[in-house]
């Protein structure tokens, strides 16, 4: 029978990964589709810098390639919003399936790309695009369909969960710890997009758009990175039986006004108790709630090369599948289109250290603050004495506007010589 031909656009680490996998497994995967897949051609930028790559497989002319005749599927891992998206349309408009890697284009474009692939009849997967290895976002679309999910909150980014996790193990502080990662080759030599917080906004989006059945880009998620988190914030954190991670929170808020959306990307404490905090170094892990099925975790290898290369090729097997019987597989549903709930109006908690003049009336005074703002404290303690003297408060939820605002009042008070720490609390009564 006829092989189901692929064009693959990029062969850097996992491009030459998915490269390598396919022909070490060529006879399992024709096994599992019922049909050889074989790759037609490869879309680099610089051929010679691809000497293990047979010649007549490489081209600079992408386009041409995805919209050749004998193309029925294409796997992009080049990533960046352009020429992916541009190249990604041409394929879906020419009559091919796509499987992507490119969680920056689909958290932008998202809804585009769905659009055309529906309208062309074709398969738009990107299993790749968060979390690497971990299945995760076919079990938010398909096996979780039948469910209300409430809550997804996830460490989706390696590097800086290898960074925090250095600072909590050592003591280090950020700069170090950062270096460390540089050092092992888990943070690029710009981490920008890691450490604050792009990377991980992007993968947000997504797991939001499924599991709310709600467009949401990158735009619309609030975002914060680690560079500001101290080695006194993670000492902090230990104080009260916590540890620091940067979350991707995504989750479905209920009010008198009914039902919105909010998505953040945030430094946050969260108890040691909680599967979360066990999560070390580039690992990955994401912690769903839904009203049936309760509390899921996903856990696993969230980047590198073989991990995000094993993920494109269980999609590619879907879509082959799908290929061969004449249909497209189910894609993601919009339909409930809730409202994106700004980060002022979303409820957080705040734990906030502040070195204070210890005399009388000043934890009155800074009660008193927490109570103009509307902001009830949970627990508060001091430490030391003098010069000394730390105040340590944590609150209740509030919405972040208001907790905001009663910090930025505090650090006016004469009474309070410096706001030392400030980190969202997630998972405290």
């Amino acid at each position: 029978m006829k092989p189901l031909k692929v064009a693959l656009l990029g062969c850097g680490t996992v491009g030459s990964a998915v490269l390598r996998l396919l022909e070490e497994q060529s006879d399992d995967l024709a096994a599992r589709v019922g049909r050889r897949i074989e790759v037609a051609g490869i879309a680099v930028r610089r051929p010679d810098h691809h000497p293990g790559v047979p010649a007549a497989l490489l081209t600079t002319d992408a386009e041409a390639l995805v919209r050749r005749d004998d193309v029925d599927l294409v796997v992009e891992v080049i990533g960046g919003i352009e020429p992916a998206r541009t190249l990604l349309m041409a394929a879906i408009e020419s009559g091919k399936s796509v499987v992507s890697a490119n969680k920056a284009l689909l958290a932008e474009d998202g809804v585009a790309l769905h659009a055309a692939a529906a309208k062309a009849g074709v398969d738009l997967y990107y299993e790749a695009a968060v979390a690497g290895a971990i299945p995760l976002l076919r079990p938010l679309r398909e096996s979780l369909a039948g469910d209300q999910i409430r809550r997804v909150v996830g460490i989706v980014n390696g590097t800086t969960n290898y960074i925090l996790s250095r600072m909590v193990e050592t003591g280090a502080g950020f700069g170090e710890a950062l270096a460390e990662a540089t050092d092992l080759g888990y943070a690029e030599a710009d981490p920008t997009a890691d450490v604050d917080g792009f990377d991980a906004a992007a993968k947000a989006a997504i797991l939001a758009s499924l599991a709310f059945h709600t467009p949401v880009t990158a735009a619309d998620v609030y975002r914060e990175g680690i560079s500001a988190v101290t080695a006194t914030d993670v000492a902090r954190a230990a104080e009260i039986g916590c540890t620091v991670k940067l979350l991707a929170i995504c989750e479905r808020v209920s009010d008198e006004e009914g039902d919105s959306v909010a998505v953040r990307v945030h430094p946050a404490m969260i108890p040691t108790s909680h599967p979360l905090a066990a999560v070390g170094g580039a690992f990955n892990a994401v912690f769903v709630e839904a009203e049936a099925a309760g509390e899921l975790m996903f856990y696993g290898q969230g980047a590198g090369g073989e991990p995000t290369a094993s993920a494109v090729l269980g999609d590619l097997v879907a879509v082959a599948r799908n290929r061969l019987v004449g249909a497209a597989g189910q894609g993601p549903s919009g339909y409930a289109d809730l409202p994106i709930r700004p980060m002022a109006e979303t409820p957080t908690q705040y734990h906030v250290s502040l070195d204070v003049a210890d005399k009388p009336g000043v934890l009155a005074a800074v009660a008193q603050e927490f109570a103009h703002h509307d902001v009830s404290i949970s627990t508060v303690r001091q430490n030391g004495h003098g010069d000394a003297a730390t105040l340590v408060i944590v609150t209740h939820s509030a919405p972040d506007a208001a907790l905001s605002a009663t910090v930025a009042a505090l650090r006016e008070m004469s009474a309070v010589r410096e706001v030392t720490s400030v980190l969202r609390v997630e998972g405290l009564s």
